[in-house]
């Protein structure tokens, strides 16, 4: 097996980290790591440089204020799903950080890791997206109806950089999944949500395009909100995955029955 060297920086504010990428011939930032390392093992990237961004500062911390949650980039799935402060007010995200992974991954992986990777089966972008939460970076503001674009795409420039995820704990939230059993990403995810901005519905994990709002789901919601109001909701298996796991149409049912469990977890 041929051998490629790369070379790591520990990156101690965001300015270093924008200058130390700026000077890598292909750089590549590193957070928990939980995703690159592995496309590391598999040759399946081979940056030159990478950019730890681990210790900086203004990526950590957790704050509540009232309703307004924000969270740094840097915090882990495992300061997520333990933090008193956040459960006091959306305990449904506090739930789907506990379920990520192993202890391990709960541990080293961050959320700005997880929402910058995208990957179509991952909990944090149903979250980010059924909040209606916005993506802080070090040079503005993105809505997240607005971030999510396809598949491991994301509405971030190359050099930009997560400082953290801020939004309004609602009235109700909830989260359901259907856990691959050997990985723990989710076959399929349901992130629903009520607040003063009305219903929200993110799926994950069964999209061919990643994560997406379903607008069927969230009229029926808003008409009632109630695990009831999800039976009679027409689930369209043709933008569905389909893979080894299972087929686009039982990903379809899937979701009907996510979707009613997150109301009943609310």
């Amino acid at each position: 097996m041929q051998l490629y060297s790369t070379s790591y920086h520990r990156a101690s504010s965001l300015d270093d980290a924008g200058q130390l990428l700026a000077g890598a011939e292909d750089g590549k930032f590193i957070a928990g790591g939980q995703t690159l390392i592995a496309a590391l093992k598999q040759r399946l990237a081979q940056p030159s440089d990478l950019v730890d961004l681990r210790h900086i500062e203004a990526l950590k911390g957790i704050s509540v204020e009232g309703r307004r949650v924000t969270i740094g980039a840097a915090v882990t799935h495992a300061e997520v799903a333990s933090s008193a402060a956040i459960r006091a007010v959306c305990p449904a995200i506090c739930h789907l950080a506990s379920m990520i992974g192993d202890p391990h991954v709960r541990h080293m992986g961050t959320i700005g890791g997880s929402v910058a990777n995208d990957d179509p089966a991952a909990d944090y972008p149903s979250a980010v997206l059924g909040l209606g939460a916005t993506v802080v970076t070090n040079s503005r503001e993105i809505a997240a109806d607005d971030f999510f674009v396809g598949l491991f795409e994301t509405a971030l420039a190359e050099d930009e950089i997560i400082t953290a995820i801020r939004f309004d704990a609602a009235d109700k939230a909830g989260y359901a999944k259907f856990a691959n059993p050997a990985s723990r990403y989710a076959m399929t995810g349901v992130f629903v949500s009520k607040g003063p901005g009305g219903v929200r519905v993110a799926v994950t994990g069964a999209g061919s395009n990643g994560v997406f709002r379903h607008s069927g789901l969230e009229a029926a919601l808003s008409a009632n909100w109630s695990p009831e109001a999800v039976a009679g909701v027409e689930i369209d298996s043709s933008e569905l995955m389909s893979d080894l796991h299972c087929t686009a149409e039982y990903r379809a049912n899937l979701i009907r029955v996510m979707t009613r469990r997150a109301v009943q977890a609310s």
